[in-house]
């Protein structure tokens, strides 16, 4: 599994660092990360994309899930039913929001290793017979050394870029949050619990994985505004859509009564 994971894995993200370092001026092993990051999330679009569609419909539903809980406290059973039907009605997937995680979990585990072995001479024989061995690399990025830890400064980026991540799929109409629901309310402590997690995990890594962290979160946030606009605006266009098609039928019910009342009345005058 080891030889498998190094052959599948780490070879390739270690020749990809050296290789990028080697084309960037200044050899610059930082910009290489942010462009190995950011060819990552490119290759998880699509999974990433369906996961956060799923995680901001699980929000929406929260409160429908605590009239369940209410309702069927008393039979896990027929709440465990209700619970999955609910998720077949809204066509959500538990395990799909997990999926980009569960992929890029390996990967920062091989980035992990790559940027603790690989940075050295002595894994230079890792390299692939077309790419040449340089002769330096530059790991100095912006001031930080990125085979050391930074105590501050990427570790407090990461948590708060973390904290907006998650803050940005909560729900913004208090009617949609389920307060006394305990899994909803342990979802927005997890809000706050995993950013202060985040700050320690970095402080104690090479500053190269909190770049990555950093990096890869930014991204998120991008991805997901532009996804959650996007449902905006056609909640908005379908809302105009169905006010001025309420309005149409007001119109025609109102115009057919005129005209019955307009028919009755020369009935009258003819009589």
């Amino acid at each position: 599994m080891k030889y498998f994971l190094k052959i599948v894995l780490y070879n390739p993200l270690y020749n990809l660092l050296i290789g990028l370092t080697l084309i960037i001026p200044g050899h610059s092993v930082g910009w290489a990360i942010i462009i190995i990051t950011i060819l990552i999330r490119l290759i998880l679009l699509i999974p990433s994309s369906k996961s956060i569609h799923q995680q901001k419909k699980v929000q929406e539903i929260q409160p429908q899930l605590a009239k369940l809980k209410e309702e069927y406290k008393d039979d896990q059973k027929k709440l465990t039913q209700e619970t999955l039907a609910l998720y077949k009605k809204y066509q959500i997937n538990p395990v799909g929001s997990c999926l980009p995680l569960l992929i890029q979990l390996p990967i920062l585990i091989i980035l992990y290793q790559v940027f603790i072995r690989g940075l050295s001479t002595a894994s230079f024989h890792n390299l692939y017979s077309f790419i040449p061995q340089p002769e330096s690399l530059n790991t100095n990025f912006f001031g930080l050394d990125l085979t050391k830890p930074d105590v501050w400064v990427l570790p407090i980026l990461a948590g708060v870029s973390q904290f907006f991540q998650s803050w940005q799929l909560q729900p913004k109409n208090k009617n949609q949050s389920a307060t006394n629901d305990p899994s909803a309310m342990m979802m927005k402590q997890m809000m706050y619990v995993f950013p202060v997690m985040t700050v320690l995990i970095c402080r104690s890594l090479p500053s190269a994985l909190p770049i990555y962290w950093v990096v890869s979160t930014l991204f998120s946030i991008v991805q997901q505004q532009s996804i959650l606009s996007k449902k905006t605006k056609e909640i908005t266009t379908n809302t105009v859509v169905e006010t001025e098609s309420n309005k149409q039928v007001t119109r025609k019910e109102e115009s057919f009564k005129s005209k019955k009342g307009s028919t009755i009345t020369i009935r009258k005058k003819t009589n």
